[in-house]
């Protein structure tokens, strides 16, 4: 606990997608009082076609009461 999947589109550089699996590490032993070896984080990249059926409608728009933070853009409407 926790674990962290971070969805985005293909094309960051492993050091980008190290230095931010490595920012949010730190923020949840800082912000959530986890220890460092009770975290794992991933990331899942998606291909921008298929963004909307892989990732917006099961987990932004089926879940916006989960959302802390609420995209501003639909690829619905």
């Amino acid at each position: 606990m926790p674990h962290v999947i971070v969805k985005l589109y293909p094309g960051r550089t492993e050091e980008q997608k190290q230095r931010l699996a490595d920012a949010i590490a730190e923020d949840l032993v800082q912000i959530a009082g986890c220890t460092e070896d009770s975290i794992s984080v991933a990331f899942e990249e998606v291909a921008a076609e298929e963004w909307p059926e892989r990732v917006y409608r099961p987990d932004i728009l089926d879940n916006m009461d989960k959302l802390y933070i609420k995209p501003g853009y639909n690829p619905f409407a």
